[in-house]
């Protein structure tokens, strides 16, 4: 039952972390909120932080049902050991009752001596000197006994009266909560009547958002096929290179161990004919690495799940793939990464090590930067300023540049893509808690 006890202590610990976690993402989006309420920005804005928002709200519903839940059992459980401890406890105090009552009935020193010297001989009267000890040891033993027992039992009496409050307080923090997102929804739907009687103008936007953004994955895509290029271009030199050298040595070698003739002999000239070099074309979509270039490639690869967010804090505002929009459930949208919302005057940072294969101006607005990592391209779009050049190195964590905030939304979005070669990975999969 211990064990029991310390594994649900262990659950109860890591829910209070998790909600704490999400108390500080719930406020994080209140902060975004009215940021933006302030600036007079689009209901569209709005809606998508709300939304998060209310998600938040339920999750952290759910969280307090978990800890009400574990608690309860915690106290069932203590409940049952106070029962056990009360039944040894009564056991207990009724037989220490019964031997203080016969010691009374037996406690001059005559009648113990007595009992002591009416032995047979002196064998049985040692033995009945060590039973006497014994007898006395033993009603102490069961005095330290009862005594431990009643102080156990007062704490789990101050355990259990402690798990009555703080259950109550999670009852009264769950109806708080749930009474907060009923609120959040009513506005939520205000906003989506609002939303709507602008229908047409927000279809229009988001096609031609869409439309922008297939150009923008166009310019990333050749550029990542030329970094691919490049990268075999020069995994093809040093290997060409490599066994030139080889070949050089090697010839070296051979001449080293011809024998000297002692006459005079006449060497013809040898005309050696060059070895056209085999020309393999160079793929443009997939690289070929070289040994340095796997080990990070491996090293990327098995941090899968545990990458670090592009952004110190946010929200993901619209993940990878085709997806109905949230509002006008007709209408398709695609994303070939995640888009993040973070706060006004955040910073991106690299995921992972590797060298700036690009820094690409998309718009005069826009500024994107590409980390390549063996075989992967990491990608983030939507810079105000950018504080890195092509083939520098960079470090997990490290600053790559600040995030537009839109002047027309009010949003500070940083979008995200993640691609092997020149295949679209989610990056959902790859982020740690997402």
């Amino acid at each position: 039952m211990t064990s029991i006890l310390w594994s649900q202590s262990s659950q109860q610990e890591k829910l209070e972390q998790r909600k704490a976690q999400i108390q500080r993402e719930i406020r994080d989006n209140e902060n975004m909120l009215k940021s933006v309420k302030s600036k007079e920005k689009s209901a569209m804005t709005v809606f998508l932080i709300q939304k998060n928002k209310i998600k938040l709200k339920e999750n952290l519903i759910s969280t307090t049902e978990k800890q009400t839940k574990l608690l309860a059992n915690d106290m069932y459980l203590n409940q049952l050991k106070l029962n056990k401890l009360n039944k040894e406890l009564l056991v207990l105090k009724d037989d220490y009752a019964k031997k203080i009552v016969q010691s009374y009935k037996s406690r001059s020193e005559q009648s113990r001596a007595m009992f002591i010297l009416s032995s047979e001989n002196f064998l049985q009267a040692f033995k009945r000197a060590q039973y006497l000890k014994q007898y006395t040891n033993f009603r102490k033993e069961q005095g330290e006994e009862i005594k431990g027992k009643s102080l156990e039992l007062i704490a789990i009496n101050k355990k259990l009266n402690e798990q009555k409050v703080a259950k109550q307080k999670l009852l009264t923090e769950n109806v708080k909560d749930r009474l907060s997102l009923v609120k959040e929804k009513v506005e939520q739907e205000k906003l989506v009547n609002e939303i709507k009687k602008d229908k047409n103008r927000i279809v229009s936007d988001i096609r031609k958002k869409q439309s922008e953004s297939k150009n923008i994955d166009r310019q990333i895509d050749r550029l990542i096929r030329e970094a691919i290029a490049e990268a075999n271009r020069k995994a093809a030199a040093e290997k060409a290179r490599a066994l030139a050298e080889a070949k050089a040595a090697a010839a070296a070698e051979a001449a080293s161990k011809v024998p000297k003739s002692s006459k005079k002999v006449v060497v013809a000239p040898v005309v050696v004919e060059e070895e056209p070099v085999a020309r393999t074309p160079v793929s443009s979509s997939r690289i070929e690495l070289t040994p340095e270039s796997k080990l990070i490639a491996d090293s990327f690869r098995a941090n899968r799940g545990k990458l670090p967010w592009p952004v110190e804090k946010g929200f993901v505002s619209l993940g990878y793939g085709d997806q109905a929009h949230p509002i006008y459930n007709t209408l398709v949208i695609h994303n070939s990464g995640v888009e993040i919302t973070t706060e006004d005057g955040a910073n991106a940072r690299a995921v992972f090590g590797g060298e700036v294969a690009s820094v690409m101006i998309l718009s005069p607005v826009n500024k994107a930067v590409m980390i390549q990592h063996g075989d992967y391209f990491t990608v983030y779009q939507n810079l105000s300023s950018v504080s890195v050049n092509k083939g520098d190195k960079v470090s997990i964590k490290q600053s790559l540049g600040r995030v537009r905030t839109s002047g027309e939304t009010g949003k500070t979005v940083i979008k995200f893509l993640l691609l092997q070669n020149t295949t679209y990975a989610n990056p959902q999969g790859w982020l740690s808690n997402m």
